[in-house]
């Protein structure tokens, strides 16, 4: 058991007067920020990782106030109370003003050298509760994400059970709504399927040097029926023996994302272009729209999963809110890496980085 996993009790730990050295190297022996406050609300003893989380530059945390420290009256009363009355305290708190970090703090009573003293343990669970958040919000749009397919499909099977099976002129109207929401469902879990491999790290790319021109042109052929249908113009001007250091398959999946993206939020009879550039010793591969632009306070978060800017024009158009992320992992996953830069009433630029060997 590390000196941090320590379970204590309400009633007082007692020393037999220590000297501060051993306490000193007791406390140093925690990852956790540890500090002793005295029944004057001073800090007579702290570890490194207390000196690294809340000096802030100010030098050493010992004989200085603990409200000087940490501004917040919670831990002060906190404190106090351990002290005086002799009992245990557990709180969770949001500490610092820049870089705000979050603690469960554990404080225990004891006795030193004949005086009244109070031991804090500062656990960082800033990243835990930050994952959490990820996870929750995960599956609150995952819920959200199937329940709307799985209503649509519920609601006409039962109206066909009811006697709409007979009805020849709906019956197959009311099959082909089921139809297209299944197929909804089978490409969401199929995203979610393959996010998660990648980002388990259970993907692997095998790299080769990749005609760049003809794979754009597959990928037009593959979505020309959709640019067709809103009079999308698909062009690229790259040189026919052009290649790209990349895994085939790969590129294929976020140059389709891409190129898919720029002609569902396109303008009708737009232009959604591919263009090769070389920089750095970095192939940059480029698709380009001629749409609405987005706002400059999403282009932060456009690769997170399931963030929309419009969640009610994404319904319409289809989509399943994963594939920007799927295609910053799998840039990633080629040792590159994806940004976007976009212009209101201009259109977006997604800019693909790969390095060339």
């Amino acid at each position: 058991m590390t000196f941090s996993e320590t379970t204590f009790s309400s009633r007082v730990i007692s020393v037999q007067r220590p000297t501060n050295p051993i306490l000193q190297g007791i406390i140093d022996t925690a990852r956790e920020a540890v500090f002793v406050v005295d029944d004057r609300m001073q800090i007579t003893a702290s570890n490194r990782a207390a000196q690294l989380a809340f000096s802030r530059g100010n030098g050493s945390l010992e004989d200085r106030r603990l409200s000087e420290v940490i501004r917040d009256i919670r831990l002060h009363v906190a404190f106090r109370t351990c002290i005086d009355q002799q009992q245990v305290a557990d709180l969770k708190m949001e500490i610092g003003s820049v870089d705000r970090r979050i603690f469960d703090i554990h404080i225990a009573p004891f006795d030193l050298e004949g005086r009244r003293h109070a031991i804090g343990f500062f656990h960082d669970v800033t990243q835990v509760e930050r994952l959490e958040k990820v996870r929750q919000e995960f599956l609150s749009n995952i819920s959200h994400e199937l329940r709307t397919p799985l209503t649509s499909i519920m609601a006409f099977v039962e109206t066909l059970e009811d006697g709409a099976i007979d009805d020849s002129e709906n019956n197959r109207r009311f099959l082909n709504v089921i139809r297209r929401n299944a197929e909804r469902m089978h490409v969401l879990i199929a995203d979610i399927l393959e996010l998660s491999l990648i980002e388990s790290g259970n993907v692997s790319i095998d790299k080769s040097h990749v005609r760049l021109a003809h794979l754009v042109d597959e990928v037009f052929d593959s979505l020309s029926t959709k640019a067709d249908e809103r009079e999308i113009l698909l062009a690229h001007d790259i040189e026919p023996d052009a290649r790209v250091y990349a895994d085939f398959g790969r590129l294929e999946q976020m140059l389709t994302n891409l190129i898919d993206n720029a002609i569902k939020f396109n303008r009708a009879s737009g232009t959604v272009e591919v263009l090769l550039d070389r920089k750095n010793n970095r192939s940059i591969i480029s698709v380009a729209d001629t749409g609405e632009g987005i706002m400059a306070e999403h282009l932060g978060r456009i690769f997170e999963r399931f963030y929309r800017l419009d969640r009610g024009r994404t319904r319409e158009v289809g989509g399943t809110g994963l594939g920007l992320a799927i295609v910053k992992h799998l840039a990633r996953l080629h040792g590159g890496e994806v940004t976007v830069e976009s212009e209101l009433a201009r259109g977006t630029a997604f800019h693909i980085e790969l390095p060339e060997e």
